[in-house]
């Protein structure tokens, strides 16, 4: 169970679930489960599961519940293995696994902060940026595991890593906003953030294109000096992939008037994006 060649293993569970529970957790918000479970720590006043009484919205909030022990199992394996290492083999592993079993103790507590709040779309939105952290931590965890070659980059291309990430980072957060004006609170009596939707889309749209466009410009840097099959090449195309994606969902969206599903994608590829900007920076090293 912590042998070293399970680490891998335990990287990737590690990166799956925590995009995992993003995904579920905007299926408990876009069917308006929110309140499914309508207290925390127990589900309600004296159960600690789900009751028939709650009908299928006490199922999804409490499934949604259940993930984080799933989480935090994963995290434990993966802290226990890399603590068993020899220790010039954890060199790098050992903050980011022992990080990412904090954070879900601390997204246990915010999700219990978020029911008896009534989902704050502030606090709902405060869940949201942690679990967007511990995706680019899960990221860094298994990068280092892999340890994987690179080769040094253009400085046009190094230079241009770090504001891709903060601009992609800008979007994202703007996004966040986005969904606390939306229609989808997670339950019809909660209240929204008060902001206009469509003036907030328009400002989520800014930088995401920025993001776009600075990285097809290190693609083209990357082009230049034969590099897009690299490590750093992949990563880049992917993440310029996973971008035109999200760009293509969110016109949709909006034009549509955010249907769930289209939303849940949205959600799903921001969390894609989270991780690919951060393999993005950790792939790209300077030639001196």
């Amino acid at each position: 169970m912590f042998r070293a060649s399970r680490l891998k293993l335990y990287g990737w569970l590690s990166l799956a679930s925590q995009i995992l529970i993003v995904v579920t957790g905007g299926a408990v918000r876009l069917t308006a489960s929110g309140l499914g479970c309508p207290t925390w720590p127990k589900c309600t006043e004296d159960s600690l599961i789900t009751v028939p009484e709650m009908g299928i919205h006490g199922v999804i909030e409490f499934g949604n519940r259940l993930l984080t022990f799933v989480l935090a199992i994963i995290a434990l394996l993966t802290f226990i293995t890399v603590m068993r290492l020899g220790k010039s083999s954890r060199t790098g592993l050992v903050w980011p696994s022992f990080s990412l079993g904090l954070g879900i103790v601390a997204q246990a507590v915010l999700g219990g902060i978020t029911v008896l709040t009534g989902l704050n779309p502030w606090v709902v939105g405060a869940h949201f940026v942690v679990s967007g952290v511990l995706i680019a931590i899960a990221s860094i965890l298994v990068w280092r595991i892999y340890a994987p070659k690179t080769q040094p980059v253009s400085a046009f291309v190094y230079y241009l890593a770090w504001p891709t990430l903060a601009i992609g980072w800008v979007s994202i957060l703007f996004g966040i906003v986005v969904t606390g004006a939306g229609p989808h609170a997670g339950d019809a009596d909660t209240p929204r953030n008060g902001l206009d939707l469509e003036v907030w889309q328009h400002y989520h749209s800014y930088p995401a294109y920025l993001m776009l466009l600075l990285i097809v410009l290190q693609l083209i840097g990357l082009a230049k000096n034969s590099q897009l099959s690299t490590n750093t090449g992949r990563i880049a195309l992917g993440l310029l992939a996973a971008s035109v994606a999200q760009a293509v969902i969110g016109v949709t969206q909006a034009r549509l008037g955010v249907p769930p599903l289209l939303v849940g994608a949205h959600m799903l590829g921001a969390s894609l994006i989270a991780s690919l900007l951060t393999f993005n920076v950790l792939s790209i090293r300077s030639r001196s």
